[in-house]
């Protein structure tokens, strides 16, 4: 008998963020509510949670077996009820842990939950009973599944694991990997009971196969069976229906750090496991740390021991990279399995969800544990400095880490060691003090498509090299930097030609070359350079991309009148945050926000391009359709023309 679980309406419509979410939590001891907008109660799916702080075991709790009910990764355990995890209670946006329990709950520790909801081409749980003998056991995937984690509800039994990829011999369904072990890959028939395994049967987008193996299908026993797809150019996820969100493959190891696994996405979360020697399956995610260089966060499924910092995957804007020549990732000629989860693909649609400004230790940023408060996850940083005596224009991203650049420097990056990403509501630094300071703001931004994006590169020699991007949108403002060496911060605009520039760092007018911009134009993927003007071959850059989002964000230009005039932005509410820039004469970088004062009188303006302090001319006025400039020259000189860059 087999009970399978429903998948949920699937494919159209469906974000990335409808069917999983990771999720960092602090126990309060009690009864902790995780709000992430995923419908467990009317769809079903699994919470997986794992202290990141203590020794732990990890917890597992699903629809199918009840929110009592917990399995552990790491041990042969057999289901434990109301004990290790207490209880969880599925909600239609998210979910609530009852326990004081140190695996999921205890007071003051920290925890990662990852959130797995059914959907077909993207996961299914599945409980059934043992015969003994062979059966098939029906499922609601939709797609052949890559990747089975089957556990008996006994005592004793291993987590059997099924990967598309992991046997040498092309037979997957001839044997097993074990999730609570770092044994490799065995198969049937160097290892004569597994021929009844799978009973040598390859699954199907309806069934998959148990034999007469007691780990899978001894008689009498329960058992549940988590199910992963493998999107191959059939997802149907997205705004369009036509992504794909699941990648699960292989790839042999090369030693060399940097190494790219490409899946045409890029990863927010990715476990790998090699298959020919004993190593630990490791879980990396870009909330807890996946920079592109340095150490990330690593845990690992196969044992109970706390977070460690570590270099073995970061992010590429295709895929995962490898960023270590470790054993467990990237061995030379060793081979290896993943299962990979793609980035956001939802559109935001208020700008409230994707950007944010703070002081130093507000009072949400204190309440949240953070310095600055966003109200979600951020991406990227811009750092005013201090108001009153000036400073550094600070430039961070989550894809960086702990690196740091200044917008008005040409310095390279350096490594600071202090800020922490890792938090649902915007970010700190390590040392800060709990004393709010007005003095100090910060600018966060979100990644999401059709608004803003970041890109991690090295530089090649190519004369017209794409840098890939997940914008889902043509760039119409770029601005890129090289993080290893001492540069330029180059800066394109939609008005600008293809061989126009200016630079971020210079009060500089628009200025001309044809050694930067490549001879492509900017397309909804990626957008191109000239690599060979550079000279800096194997130099690690970074990119942000951004885009007009309607009601969100526009970037655009006008011609100076000499008098007032209303910039309109298609907004109804008015500009929060306006960049502006003189393109045909110089200027300094100006930065207005709606926290230190966008009014009809004196203005506070900042100078990105500069460390001065911020001073209060009348350079622009609230206006609900975007922004007015003044008849300020800086601004609004007659017949000049100027950039701009303004959100909601």
């Amino acid at each position: 008998m087999s009970s399978a679980g429903a998948g949920g309406a699937g494919g159209g419509a469906l974000n990335v963020e409808d069917v999983f979410s990771t999720y960092l939590a602090t126990g309060d001891g009690s009864t902790r509510t995780t709000t992430n907008g995923i419908d467990l109660a009317g769809e079903g799916g699994l919470v997986w949670t794992k202290n990141r702080g203590a020794s732990a075991w990890h917890v597992w709790t699903d629809t199918e077996r009840g929110g009592a009910n917990t399995l552990s990764s790491n041990v042969t355990n057999g289901q434990l009820s109301g004990s290790i995890g207490g209880t969880v209670t599925f909600n239609n946006n998210g979910y609530s842990i009852a326990s004081g329990y140190a695996e999921n709950n205890a007071n003051t520790r920290t925890y990662v939950d990852w959130t797995f909801r059914k959907a077909p081409k993207f996961f299914d749980v599945v409980t059934y009973t043992g015969t003994g003998s062979t059966q098939n056991i029906s499922h609601n995937l939709g797609s052949v599944p890559a990747v089975m984690m089957v556990k008996s509800l006994s005592s004793g039994s291993r987590w059997n694991v099924y990967h598309k990829d992991a046997s040498p011999t092309g037979n997957p369904e001839n044997g097993r990997m074990v999730l609570n072990t770092t044994d490799a890959w065995a198969e049937y028939p160097g290892v004569s009971v597994f021929a009844g395994l799978w009973n040598q049967t390859a699954p199907t987008d309806s069934v998959f196969t148990v034999g007469s193996y007691n780990d899978t299908n001894a008689s009498g026993e329960n058992f549940v069976a988590y199910l992963f797809a493998h999107n191959n150019n059939d997802g149907e996820f997205g705004p369009d229906s036509d992504l794909d969100i699941i990648k699960c493959g292989g790839y042999t190891g090369n030693g060399t750090a940097g190494h790219v696994i490409d899946l045409g996405f890029e990863a927010q979360w990715v476990m790998v496991k090699c298959t020919n020697d004993n190593e630990s399956w490791i879980i990396y995610d870009v909330m807890r740390g996946m920079p592109v260089s340095g150490n990330g966060a690593r845990l690992r499924a196969n044992d109970n021991g706390i977070e460690e910092s570590q270099p073995r995957i970061g992010a590429a804007s295709q895929g995962f990279q490898l960023t270590s020549g470790d054993g467990e990732c990237n061995l030379n000629g060793n081979t290896y399995i993943y299962m990979a989860i793609r980035r956001g693909t939802k559109v935001p649609e208020s700008a409230t969800e994707v950007f944010a400004m703070d002081n130093s230790r507000s009072t949400q940023a204190n309440a949240n544990g953070v310095v600055y408060y966003a109200g979600f996850p951020i991406d990227f940083s811009l750092f005013s400095g201090s108001r009153s005596s000036g400073g550094n224009r600070d430039v961070r991203s989550r894809l960086t880490g702990e690196g740091r650049m200044f917008a008005n420097l040409t310095s390279a990056e350096t490594v600071i060691g202090n800020p922490i990403w890792d938090n649902m509501y915007g970010w700190k630094h390590v040392t800060s003090t709990g004393t709010l300071n007005t003095d100090v703001l910060t600018y966060m931004w979100k990644r999401a498509p059709g608004y803003f994006d970041a890109q991690a590169f090295t530089l090649g020699s190519a004369s017209n090299r794409e840098v890939k991007h997940n914008l889902a949108a043509v760039p119409e403002m770029i601005w890129w930097k090289e993080r290893s060496d001492t540069s330029y911060w180059m800066f394109w605009h939609k008005d600008f030609t293809s061989s126009q520039y200016m630079s971020l760092h210079l009060s500089d007018a628009i200025a001309t070359s044809a050694n930067i911009w490549g001879t492509s134009a900017p397309t909804s993927t990626g957008w191109y350079m000239k690599e060979t003007a550079f000279g800096g071959s194997g130099n690690t850059c970074i990119s942000y991309t951004f885009a007009s989002l309607p009601g969100i964000s526009k970037v655009g230009s006008y011609t100076g009148n000499g008098s007032s005039q209303t910039i309109d932005c298609g907004f109804t509410s008015g500009a929060r945050f306006v960049l502006i820039k003189a393109a045909s004469t110089t200027g300094d970088w100006q930065v207005f926000d709606t926290t230190r004062g966008i009014v009809a009188g004196g203005d506070p303006r900042l100078e990105l391009n500069t460390t001065a302090a911020e001073d209060q001319p009348d350079d622009i006025d609230p206006a609900s359709s975007g922004f007015a400039v003044t008849i300020r020259d800086e601004v609004n000189k007659n017949g000049e023309t100027f950039i701009f860059y303004a959100i909601a």
